[in-house]
């Protein structure tokens, strides 16, 4: 695949005058900046699956990305162009599609696809309650596939006493989840890991202006102090609840509210996050079939520990509500704790003049007993030219906790990207 990447990116990169040269006429004739890549990705599995293809990953991809300069605001085309090996198919991704407007001094309107993240977290996720692609994440594609699009309407009003965020999302926008497709998982219903052989699927919410979200931030920065109040009221991003008919999942309703702050200390950055997760179709946490409502919360640090090196820690937990009524259900060899807590590590090093990145990211449990790691590599060649890799490991002493189910896609990628 790597091969195949060399052939295709070559006549691209000769033929990069031309596109300099359209890049200027769409500049100067019509105000629209022209950016974009062309890649190649290729990964394999370190273990044996049984349901799954032996390549985890092998795909090109060109990403064509257009912003415009209207007289009344800004409109942006993001889309990828996907053909994937492992799959068998030829997609069109549309990543962003939206106008950007000014009504007023203090208030910027963006309607339309758009790629959205608030909170204070490094891959974990407290109050940012859009859309996530965990399939992309667990396979090697680049870390900006991580976040999924949401067809939205965004208002930002700026006030001298705080600023406000407003989303409204017509139509709900759940998360890329893990259904056996591509990666395998825990199943609890067979009582053991599954993957193309039981392929789940979810009754969708795709009611516009029936099945509906709504996102809100207060922001507000006193002497260097980002102080965040988040609010959410729509669903589960991933579908937390079963459906014994067919069988099948299903998003239940959530609420949730809650707060954030990050600020300067110890020569780096520390970060406090915390959410009130208000399951509201299951408030007693006695239906087995949805999952229970409980309290995150999230700490983090991150400094530079020499030159060109830095590192990061945080610390996530989970708090299970009703737990005691959970128990009464739950299958005692499968059942979750009611404290779920999560590490994290990330260390990143600069070499050669800043050209290649050395990077780990490593999850681990200690109540679980399970953990992922991310270890990476990027290199530069040249301004346009860059080549990546690395692996997704994970581990667990048990299948059916979150990071041990997925022990058996631990696997190892590649990647060339010409960026134009």
């Amino acid at each position: 695949m790597a091969f195949l990447g060399l052939i295709l990116l070559n006549p691209i990169t000769a033929v990069g005058g031309g596109v300099d040269e359209l890049q200027a006429t769409l500049s100067d004739k019509y105000r629209t900046d022209l950016i974009g890549f062309v890649e190649t990705r290729a990964g394999a599995r370190l273990q044996d699956d049984p349901y799954q293809k032996d390549a985890s990953l092998g795909e090109v991809r060109l990403q064509v990305d257009l912003n415009s300069d209207l007289d009344f605001g800004v409109l942006k085309l993001k889309s990828d162009l996907l053909g994937d090996l492992v799959t068998e198919e030829a997609i069109v991704e549309l990543r962003e599609l939206n106008l950007l407007f000014f009504p007023h001094d203090m208030i910027d309107v963006k309607v339309g696809r758009q790629v959205l993240t608030w909170g204070t977290g490094d891959l974990l996720f407290v109050n940012d309650l859009f859309p996530k692609d965990w399939e992309s994440f667990f396979i090697g594609r680049d870390v900006e596939y991580l976040k999924a699009p949401s067809d939205a309407l965004k208002t930002s009003v700026f006030m001298d006493l705080f600023n406000l965020d407003l989303i409204y999302v017509p139509r709900f926008n759940g998360s890329e989840y893990i259904d056996g497709s591509r990666i395998s998982y825990w199943n609890g219903l067979l009582g053991r890991t599954a993957g193309r052989d039981f392929i789940f699927v979810d009754d969708e919410r795709n009611k516009a202006f029936e099945e509906d979200e709504v996102h809100a931030r207060l922001n507000k920065n006193v002497g260097g102090l980002e102080l965040d109040g988040y609010g959410y009221y729509g669903y589960w991003k991933t579908p937390e609840g079963v459906k014994p008919a067919g069988p099948k999942l299903f998003y239940p309703g959530l609420a949730v509210i809650g707060a954030s702050a990050r600020n300067s200390i110890w020569g780096g950055i520390g970060n406090l996050e915390i959410g009130y997760y208000d399951s509201y179709e299951d408030r007693k946490g006695t239906d087995p079939l949805v999952r229970n409502s409980e309290i995150r919360f999230l700490a983090g640090f991150v400094r530079e520990l020499a030159r060109n090196f830095t590192g990061g820690f945080q610390y996530y937990l989970e708090y299970m509500q009703d737990y005691d009524e959970y128990e009464q259900t739950a299958d005692p060899a499968t059942a979750k704790d009611e404290y779920r807590h999560v590490t994290t590590v990330r260390l990143t090093r600069l070499l050669m003049n800043q050209t290649l990145t050395l990077s780990l990211f490593a999850y681990y449990s200690p109540s679980d007993e399970d953990g992922y790691l991310r270890p990476k590599f990027h290199y530069k060649v040249t301004d346009r030219l860059a080549v990546d890799g690395g692996i997704n490991w994970f581990f667990g002493a048990e299948d059916h906790t979150f990071f041990g189910q997925f022990e058996d896609a631990s696997n190892i990628y590649a990647g060339i990207r010409w960026n134009y």
